[in-house]
C-alpha cells in the first residue's frame, strides 16, 4: 500500500486511467461511464469523484500518459543515434507511433468535448506534456536534421501533428467500412500505421526514393 497521500492519490489515479483503458480495448468511448470504470477499480465508484470530476477527464489523463510514453520513445531515439538519414528518422518515428495505437485512437475523438468537459487544472498538465512532445520532435530534428532552418522545423511539426489525428481512422477500418467502401466502389488503399506515417514523414522531410 502506497505511503502519505500523495503516492496514494498517484496510485489510486493510474489505477483509474488503467481501467479505463482496459475497458476501451473492448467498449466505445460513448459506453464506458464513471460506473464501468469504478466496477474495475478496487475501491468504490463514488471514491473515483476525488480524483476526476468527469469521463473526459479520465480519457484526458489517459491520452497524457500515452504522450508522455511516446516523449520517451523519442528520447530513446535521441539517445540511441547520434545520426539518422531521412528514411531512417522516419521508420524509427513510424515505429515509436505504431507502438502507441492507443494515442492514435484517443486523439482520433472529438477534442473539443473531451477538452470542454475537463477542469482547467487538469487541462493545463495536459497541455504541459503535449507542448513537451511538440519539443520532443523538435530535438529530433535539431539532432539529425541541423541544415534545416527554424521555419522548415516548424513546417514540418505544423504538418505533422494535425496528420497524427487522421492517423487511426484512416488505418484502423471495420469489416463493416470495408463492405460500404466495396460497394460505393471506392478505390481505397489500406495502410498500417507504420506505413502511412512514414510515407509522411519522408515526404515532409522531402525524403526520394532513391534515398
Amino acid at each position: 500500500m502506497p505511503k502519505g497521500s500523495e503516492e496514494l492519490t498517484a496510485a489510486r489515479k493510474e489505477e483509474i486511467i488503467t481501467a479505463c483503458e482496459k475497458l476501451y480495448k473492448t467498449m466505445s468511448f460513448k459506453d464506458i461511464t464513471i460506473k464501468e470504470i469504478g466496477n474495475a477499480t478496487t475501491f468504490t465508484r463514488t471514491s473515483i469523484y476525488n480524483y476526476f470530476q468527469t469521463k473526459e477527464e479520465i480519457f484526458l489523463a489517459l491520452l497524457q500518459r500515452e504522450y508522455e510514453l511516446w516523449i520517451r520513445r523519442l528520447k530513446q531515439i535521441q539517445a540511441e543515434h547520434e545520426r539518422m538519414t531521412g528514411a531512417e528518422f522516419a521508420d524509427a518515428l513510424a515505429h515509436s507511433l505504431e507502438e502507441r495505437k492507443n494515442l492514435l485512437k484517443i486523439m482520433s475523438m472529438n477534442h473539443y468535448d473531451m477538452e470542454g468537459n475537463s477542469r482547467i487544472e487538469r487541462l493545463i498538465e495536459f497541455k504541459v506534456v503535449y507542448g513537451q512532445s511538440l519539443t520532443e520532435v523538435r530535438n529530433c530534428l535539431d539532432q539529425f536534421f541541423p541544415e534545416m532552418t527554424v521555419q522548415d522545423k516548424q513546417d514540418f511539426i505544423f504538418s505533422f501533428f494535425p496528420f497524427m489525428f487522421g492517423i487511426y481512422p484512416y488505418t484502423v477500418v471495420t469489416e463493416k467500412q470495408k463492405k460500404a467502401m466495396a460497394q460505393a466502389k471506392v478505390n481505397y488503399v489500406y495502410m498500417s500505421i507504420y506505413e502511412i506515417t512514414y510515407a509522411e514523414v519522408k515526404k515532409l522531410l522531402g525524403v526520394t526514393r532513391m534515398e
